[in-house]
């Protein structure tokens, strides 16, 4: 056998030990995917079961409960479920839900769209954020509970009113928790960044934006939490329409059972509200969530 022969012989088996070797690597990689993949599916399962007996716990002990205090006062979960049934199928409570539902789109959605923006600029912008941030802690030192006769004197007692009362409630936690957000990013990728020659809005949109991404989803779960107490705030002080308008009715005639359904509503819109929030940053921004589980 000639030398070439030889070297043509030896360059095949390389091609064939590097083929096996891929063919290794790549079934490493799918036993290691359906592994993962099966822990996975053990622990939604093991989540699951938990969330129900804890479930099943609660509801008796407030079963339990209700059995031993006056009913005028308190009432037990099977009454607060016939009552919400009634309500559903009369429309009572879509009615009452669906003017609050849209008030808290509209202002939480100006909340988070002006509050970003703002965030951002301050974390920017020096002079913005010498002179702009005393004025913003001033104003998120307030409790916004104080502010809401004061709109509802200026707004009256329309959406106007609501929607700016909710826009309150969630505007600093965004401006806040975005520009702590920018403020954070590690200073050691900027300067990697700009030793790559990046543009400005390569690096705020490589490294910055992506860096302050999980202070900007917090600020939205808080903007959550906080735009669902100024909803039921706003329909309290307005008493014309919503959710917070229904409770103040039901209890005022003292129908315990058709008071907790708004009330037990609105815990489920919270969780629902922010179970999609989770989903969305999983789908945006998987890196924020990578070490969070459910």
């Amino acid at each position: 056998m000639s030398t070439l022969e030889h070297a043509s012989a030896g360059a095949q088996s390389q091609r064939e030990l590097a083929q096996e070797l891929a063919q290794d690597i790549a079934n490493d990689q799918a036993r290691a995917e359906r592994a993962a993949a099966a822990r996975r599916r053990k622990t939604g399962l093991q989540n699951l079961v938990i969330r129900l007996v804890s479930l099943a716990i609660f509801l008796s002990l407030w079963q339990i409960a209700a059995m031993n205090v006056d009913p005028v006062l308190f009432t037990s979960p099977l009454k607060v479920a016939s009552a919400a049934v009634g309500m559903i199928l009369s429309g009572e409570l879509w009615n009452a839900l669906w003017p609050s539902l849209v008030v808290l789109v509209i202002g939480l959605s100006l909340a988070i769209a002006f509050g970003t923006l703002l965030g951002l600029a301050l974390a920017r912008f020096r002079i913005m954020d010498v002179g702009l941030t005393v004025y913003i802690t001033f104003l998120y030192s307030i409790p916004s509970v104080a502010l809401v006769p004061l709109i509802v004197l200026w707004a009256g007692y329309e959406t106007t009113a609501k929607v700016i009362i909710l826009f309150l409630f969630g505007f600093f936690p965004m401006v806040i928790n975005t520009y702590q957000g920018v403020k954070s990013v590690d200073v050691k990728l900027l300067e990697v960044g700009r030793a790559f020659r990046c543009s400005e809005r390569q690096l705020w949109a490589n490294i910055v934006l992506p860096g302050a991404l999980p202070f900007i989803v917090t600020g939205i779960r808080l903007a959550l939490g906080r735009g669902m107490i100024g909803m039921v705030l706003a329909d309290l002080y307005t008493a014309i329409s919503g959710i917070g308008y229904l409770i103040v009715r039901t209890a005022s005639t003292f129908q315990v059972d058709k008071m907790f359904v708004p009330i037990v509503t609105l815990g489920l819109l919270g969780v629902t509200l922010t179970a999609l929030l989770r989903v969305v940053e999983k789908r945006v921004a998987p890196w924020t969530a990578a070490s969070q589980e459910d």
